[in-house]
């Protein structure tokens, strides 16, 4: 069964500067961080506050996914810190 991402859930961490969301894979829970750098490379002009952190990661969020998805295909780990690099 493929990583799926049944709970549209996200929550921004200021202090590691990153966005929070979960994958399913069958009954195991996977948790990504997604820098901060990432979303100001998707959308430069948006700000850097709690708002536009969930806004720009929600207007990206199939793409964001997308790469989740692959970047745990080469490594089933529980958790991954998904950064520029990774995309």
């Amino acid at each position: 069964m493929p990583l799926q991402f049944p709970n549209a859930s996200r929550i921004y961490d200021p202090a590691r500067r990153c966005v929070t969301f979960w994958g399913h894979d069958s009954a195991f829970e996977i948790a990504f961080h997604l820098d901060r750098d990432v979303l100001q490379r998707f959308s430069p002009q948006a700000g850097e506050d709690e708002a536009a952190s969930l806004r720009v990661f929600d207007v990206n969020r199939n793409r964001i996914e997308r790469v989740a998805s692959g970047v745990y295909a080469r490594r089933r780990q529980s958790f991954h810190r998904l950064s520029t690099s990774d995309f």
